[in-house]
């Protein structure tokens, strides 16, 4: 008598590709109720582009450069995978704090050199300065995005709250953090370039 086969175990999907946002409060959507903040937005918009990629969170909020370039290599080995992007924004807290510009520059460089060396694809996301800083402040501060993404042959996405930023109706009643409006606005702008970068 013949025995029927075996039932094969069904084969596992492969993950979903990981895009790793790492930043400040901005992405860690400070303020709103986590399925409001930028990345769990990014990833149902992606998805809804018909991008099946998952989107961690790598924000902490008030960090600056030098502190999430601290917790870079410790965040990476947390991911447990490669992640086929990292979307890095960065700077706004330093720019807060007054502090210098050329020591934001370095630390933002060192992360992006990191990556490089890691062969993880970035894409860079900049930022304005408030123009109470002066305007000295506010030209190096702004330049350097541009010249970040030059030396380091990435994608720049000139400013994260493009959009937003100045509209009171998308802030928080701090007047910097988007509300939930907000960050959907954001996430429409952006999107574009992260398809891009994802090619």
């Amino acid at each position: 008598m013949v025995q029927p086969a075996a039932a094969q175990p069904a084969a596992k999907a492969p993950p979903a590709p990981l895009i790793w946002a790492l930043g400040d409060s901005l992405t860690a959507g400070y303020g709103l109720p986590p399925e409001q903040g930028f990345t769990p937005r990014l990833q149902a918009a992606l998805r809804r582009a018909g991008v099946a990629a998952t989107v961690r969170n790598g924000g902490v909020a008030g960090d600056t450069a030098a502190q999430a370039r601290a917790r870079l290599r410790w965040g990476l080995r947390g991911l447990g995978v490669t992640p086929v992007l990292v979307i890095v924004e960065l700077g706004a807290n330093d720019m807060l704090r007054g502090l210098p510009v050329a020591q934001a520059k370095a630390n933002l460089d060192a992360i992006l050199t990191e990556l490089k060396r890691r062969r993880i694809p970035v894409l860079l996301a900049g930022m304005r300065a408030a123009p109470n800083l002066g305007p000295d402040y506010v030209r190096a501060f702004e330049a350097m995005y541009p010249a970040l993404a030059r030396a380091h042959g990435v994608p720049l996405y000139p400013f994260f709250l493009d959009g937003v930023a100045g509209n009171r109706r998308l802030l928080q009643a701090d007047g910097l953090h988007p509300t939930a409006r907000g960050v959907e606005i954001m996430v429409a702008r952006i999107l574009p370039s992260v398809r891009r970068a994802l090619r």
